[in-house]
């Protein structure tokens, strides 16, 4: 159950910094609602996580899903230029993270 929790904490922490980037500062009222309710939800699940798991590896996952999520979704929406080198690289993260879980 942990690592479901940590696994949609880490697609909440795309969310939340996906909306603050779009809040232009906390001047924009929807995303700085969706900012503000993704980053409870998000802490929250990992904290429930770090319950069970070990603290780095933990946040490294959700982390690496947060991240890779959030520049993903920028490259799709075409905020973020789109290479082979960062679909690569963004695979990596990727690989990593699913190794982090294999290993526990």
């Amino acid at each position: 159950m942990s690592w479901l929790v940590l696994v949609v904490s880490g697609v909440l922490e795309a969310v939340w910094a996906t909306a603050l980037g779009r809040s232009e500062g906390f001047t924009r009222l929807g995303p700085t609602v969706v900012f503000a309710v993704a980053l409870v939800l998000s802490m929250s699940g990992l904290a429930y996580a770090m319950r069970e798991l070990p603290t780095g590896t933990a946040y490294a996952v959700w982390v690496g899903i947060g991240a890779s999520l959030t520049v993903g979704y920028a490259m799709v929406t075409g905020a973020e230029p789109v290479s082979v080198l960062r679909v690569l690289l963004l695979a990596g993260i990727v690989v990593c993270v699913v190794g982090l879980r294999l290993i526990d």
